[in-house]
């Protein structure tokens, strides 16, 4: 076996400057940055960048402080319709083209996210 996918990709740095990213553009939102209680996102960017350093091979610290992610439970009290799914997508997207990934890793990347983001919606109403 080769390297991880989260070793093929820079480690934790990598996962940091990615969600990082990512929250710029929620944090001027205006239908996403209401879902996060933080007002500086910390919170919300050690959790995901954990999250995904955790999926994609590295440590398993999320699981470790969380338990198991449930990402559909964690985001059933929020309101994650098309409209909130696509601003996601959005984000972070423009987040996956600021770090320089190789095709095949940025669309590896790109294809667990958009999926993942699809099966949040637990909502068609505006």
């Amino acid at each position: 076996m080769g390297p991880s996918f989260y070793e093929q990709v820079g480690g934790r740095p990598f996962f940091e400057k990615l969600v990082t990213e990512f929250y710029r553009g929620v944090a001027g939102d205006p239908v996403l940055k209401p879902m996060y209680p933080e007002e500086d996102l910390s919170g919300a960017i050690e959790r995901l960048t954990m999250f995904l350093e955790q999926y994609w091979g590295g440590p398993g610290t999320y699981s470790e402080q969380r338990g198991h992610p449930r990402l559909r439970q964690r985001h059933q009290p929020f309101k994650v319709n098309p409209d909130a799914r696509d601003r996601w997508l959005l984000h972070m997207r423009e987040a996956v083209d600021s770090v320089g990934l190789p095709p095949l890793q940025r669309e590896t990347l790109w294809d667990y996210l958009d999926r993942a983001a699809h099966a949040m919606v637990n909502t068609f109403e505006d």
